[in-house]
């Protein structure tokens, strides 16, 4: 990859040092946007059809009609790694509403602003290594969850003003914020869902509450139901959290990151923990470099 990355936008390659977005643009002015986190292994988009299905239904949230076929998104990521020379990369796809005027509800006529960004991240799994440093440090924070009812939480916008007033309250050194709902009980971090083991059993927040229903987190699922493994999803205080057996985060990046330390009480990974992210590796292996 260059000194000048080339992004996507608009239809069109650009450096990175000339790529530009209007300030009247509605993503900029109100975060009026969706977007999706993606990873690319071996040149290839993982879970490419799920992440497209999630950026419609956010789409749908917000009343979003882009008009552009999942066909042409999906050629303006493949240009830009391409464009870029990766393979093994971070890729972040944004969809705006686009300029209009300076007034707070939308024009139903859209010219929607589109944006690739791409930059390498080198590959985890079979044959490399985790992205992160170690495990994770982790805080419980006052910052509440938005509920359902107010901001659905299924919807990735970019807004993301309640999880970065969590990750100011980290002392220096943490690595994410977990938030809890109204009542106290926990939610996920700041950008990823959380996943813990009692007695063998592993357990997830619902996403009946106010949880982003992670990508990761559910080939997480998917991957420990097939290992034949005790799953619940269910509402937890964070006490059940802090005297969990083992303990990890999911998301595009991190894939799983165990939990080193939860309000300084110390948990760490384990035998479950280490047998998903191998299955998980062993997904990606099979899907992106066979």
């Amino acid at each position: 990859m260059t000194d000048d990355p080339i992004y996507h936008v608009d239809g069109d390659l650009e450096p990175a040092s000339e790529a530009t977005v209007s300030v009247d643009d509605r993503g900029f002015r109100y975060g009026d946007a969706a977007f999706e986190t993606l990873r690319a292994y071996g040149g290839r988009i993982f879970a490419w059809d799920a992440h497209r299905e999630r950026l419609e239904r956010t789409c749908e949230a917000l009343s979003l009609e882009h008009g552009l076929a999942a066909t042409d998104l999906r050629e303006r990521i493949d240009e830009t790694l391409a464009a870029n020379d990766l393979a093994d990369a971070y890729v972040r796809l944004s969809i705006t509403r686009g300029v209009q005027p300076g007034k707070l509800t939308p024009d139903p006529e859209v010219d929607p602003t589109v944006v690739v960004y791409v930059k390498p991240l080198p590959r985890g799994g079979l044959e490399g290594e985790p992205v992160w440093d170690g495990p994770a440090t982790v805080e419980t924070v006052e910052t509440r969850r938005v509920p359902d009812e107010s901001i659905p939480a299924a919807a990735k916008t970019h807004n993301y003003l309640n999880g970065i007033l969590a990750r100011t309250e980290l002392e220096p050194g943490s690595d994410e914020a977990l938030m809890c709902d109204l009542e106290g009980r926990v939610t996920e971090g700041a950008t990823s869902n959380l996943f813990f083991v009692r007695n063998g059993t592993l357990h997830t927040p619902t996403t009946d509450g106010p949880v982003l229903p992670g990508i990761t987190r559910e080939i997480v699922l998917e991957l420990a139901r097939e290992a034949g493994l005790s799953v619940r999803e269910g509402r937890y205080e964070p006490d059940a959290v802090r005297a969990a057996d083992e303990a990890f985060l999911t998301n595009r990046t991190w894939e799983l990151r165990p939990i080193g330390t939860l309000d300084g009480h110390a948990i760490g990974g384990g035998s479950v923990t280490d047998q998903l992210a191998r299955l998980y590796d062993e997904r990606v292996e099979r899907t992106c470099y066979e």
